[in-house]
């Protein structure tokens, strides 16, 4: 049986071009979500902590602040860090793409844009959304199982002995399976600290954690310019 997000499921669509925002709006009100939208990036911002919507359909170019910006502000919140994303955007480089993904967009969609693809692509991240199931203490990749309650961690039943930051570092990664971590991004949410500061710091924890962690290691992944990310063993062709 195949799942499928729930017809109520609300919709923030970020852009600051009135035509592109009713076209969009349309569509997916159409499709029997509820839609809300917002032109700046400070407003995208303040609606998705206020609102929790499922998806945000987010423009690269806004005023106030840059797409890019509202997503990391997003991803690194506690309240809004699950909220899927969707870029919109006219930037068609392959470099924008990819910073988009590494900083958390669960798909990129160029300008123009089929209306009925852009449903489409909504639809199907909710229906991934959907298929992995509510938030449970127990978080499990691979070998690696993680109790968020009991801040454990085993990798086939073994328990490791992690720091608290090996032990924030891995959650973070695992919790946001599949995307890109920036080192800098790594380095606000688990250390708290600047993004100007020696990102050296986050390879050392992830050489120690992977060296921990075993063969379960390989799970963590190193994208060469930008950070780390943990890919599910499925993902790799296990």
């Amino acid at each position: 049986m195949v799942n499928t997000p729930p017809p109520t499921a609300r919709i923030l669509v970020v852009d600051d071009e009135p035509d592109i925002v009713a076209l969009v709006v349309y569509h997916l009100a159409k499709a029997g979500f509820r839609v809300s939208s917002a032109s700046t990036g400070p407003d995208a911002v303040a609606l998705s902590r206020r609102e929790r919507p499922s998806l945000v359909v987010l423009d690269l170019m806004l005023p106030g602040m840059s797409g890019f910006d509202v997503l990391e502000a997003i991803r690194n919140d506690a309240t809004t860090k699950d909220v899927a994303v969707l870029m919109l955007t006219a930037r068609k480089d392959e470099p924008d793409r990819i910073k988009g993904l590494s900083l958390g967009a669960d798909d990129y969609l160029t300008k123009p844009f089929s209306p009925q693809e852009l449903v489409l692509r909504v639809q199907a991240i909710l229906r991934r959304l959907a298929a992995s199931g509510p938030a449970s203490d127990i978080l499990q990749i691979g070998t690696i199982t993680i109790d968020r309650a009991a801040l454990t961690v085993t990798v086939a039943d073994c328990a490791l002995d992690l720091t608290a930051t090996e032990y924030k570092l891995l959650l973070i990664l695992a919790e946001r399976r599949g995307r890109v971590q920036a080192r800098a991004s790594l380095l606000e949410t688990v250390w708290e600290a600047a993004p100007d500061i020696q990102t050296r710091t986050v390879d050392m924890h992830v050489q120690r954690l992977r060296t921990k962690l075993g063969v379960a290691g390989d799970l963590i992944e190193t994208v060469r310019g930008f950070g780390y990310r943990i890919s599910p063993p499925q993902a790799k062709g296990a």
